[in-house]
């Protein structure tokens, strides 16, 4: 009886393998055709973007920042700038109590060191829009978990493995149900519901409901 439950198990397992290994190929593809299109079609865009920028503050108008990928890999996700040159010694200088709800959450709801053009980038979530470049590199999906920081690893404590178990998105769950109105709480809990739920139909409905979520500007990420 034990052998046969056990083969069960090993055969669901397999199942499972499988199912995710088709859903990953057709995923990819997918990625790699919405980015393509999106790039063609968003390039005027990013040419706007890219020169208020440039007039609005001194520094580069895109930057790789560091983040943690598949496998827990080291990658750069690019974005459009929108901080001030200086936002370290910015961050530096904080307040004690700006520095306890960086350190809570992450993020400022007045952050001092937003530009003017970074604080609509930020609202509209447009500085997000390089990162159609690292899915087409493949280090990113177009859904999935947002790519955490090094610092943020021991908000998933025991989760973090299976955080890293998947690529990180452009948009994700909890961007998609709740976006910054969300708290680190309950993004990570969003983030394990959406990798052990994953499907093609749960990616459409994830990507349509960030599409609303934008418009609407409820809340940005």
């Amino acid at each position: 009886m034990q052998k046969v439950q056990t083969e069960a198990l090993e055969n669901k397992m397999d199942v499972n393998s499988k199912s995710y290994s088709a859903y990953n190929i057709i995923k990819r593809f997918f990625d790699v055709i919405i980015a393509s299109l999106a790039l063609v079609i968003l390039s005027p865009v990013f040419i706007i973007i890219f020169i208020c920028i440039k007039v609005d503050s001194s520094g580069p108008a895109v930057f790789g920042h560091t983040r943690i990928g598949e496998n827990g890999k080291l990658i750069k996700v690019y974005k459009f700038r929108s901080m001030v040159e200086n936002a370290e010694e910015v961050l530096r200088n904080f307040t004690a109590e700006q520095k306890k709800e960086f350190e809570k959450n992450f993020k400022l709801e007045n952050d001092p060191r937003i530009t003017k053009v970074g604080n609509f980038l930020r609202k509209t979530s447009l500085d997000e829009l390089p990162q159609l470049f690292n899915i087409i590199l493949g280090n990113m999906s177009i859904v999935g978990p947002r790519p955490i920081i090094k610092k943020e690893i021991q908000k998933y404590g025991e989760y973090a493995d299976k955080l890293f178990s998947v690529k990180p998105g452009l948009t994700g769950y909890w961007q998609a149900n709740g976006r910054s109105d969300t708290s680190y709480e309950e993004r990570v809990q969003m983030d394990m519901f959406y990798i052990d739920n994953r499907s093609i139909s749960m990616d459409v409905k994830i990507i349509f409901k960030t599409i609303i979520s934008v418009i609407k500007k409820e809340g940005a990420m």
